[in-house]
């Protein structure tokens, strides 16, 4: 059985990376699964970290630090510990944007700075959490959306400061 990632994700991995945002990736799949999925799409940062829900730290702050680097994969992650990532990273003054598409990530959409839900795949649970819902399921549409918000921003503070 093989689900391929979509084509577009790896080139939109890369404009994040050129926006400066840092991407981790957070999912249920066996560890062995993960880093080989992470690796096709080019997410795998250069210390190709990759640990499980178990092996977090239980402390925040450690769990902070260990988190704060670019192309983290965590594997076997549970409710539970994509909530304590959001609360950990957003205490290490990060801006979080979290995806979920089931009833067991809506605290975790809550937390995040930006909960982004899975409109076709997603619950209503989630759908409700969220901030944001995405209409195609599409990580590059995310990014686009990323885009489109930052141009807009730079477009209202050159015409505040030109008037």
């Amino acid at each position: 059985m093989h689900d391929p990632p979509r084509e577009d994700v790896a080139e939109a991995i890369g404009k994040c990376r050129l926006a400066g945002i840092k991407l981790a990736m957070l999912t249920g799949d066996h560890p062995r699964t993960a880093r080989a999925i992470a690796a096709e799409v080019g997410l795998l940062g250069p210390d190709e970290l990759v640990v499980t829900g178990a092996e977090l730290p239980a402390d925040d702050a450690a769990l902070g630090e260990l988190l704060d680097h670019d192309g983290v994969v965590i594997a076997r992650v549970t409710p539970e510990d994509k909530l304590r990532i959001a609360r950990a990273l957003r205490g290490r003054g990060h801006v979080v944007a979290m995806t979920g598409d089931g009833v067991n990530d809506a605290p975790a959409l809550r937390e995040a700075d930006i909960g982004i839900a899975m409109g076709k795949s997603g619950t209503d649970v989630a759908r409700e959490a969220a901030d944001l819902v995405l209409l195609d399921d599409h990580f590059a549409t995310i990014v686009g959306a990323v885009e489109l918000g930052r141009a807009t921003y730079a477009n209202v503070r050159r015409s505040l400061r030109t008037t």
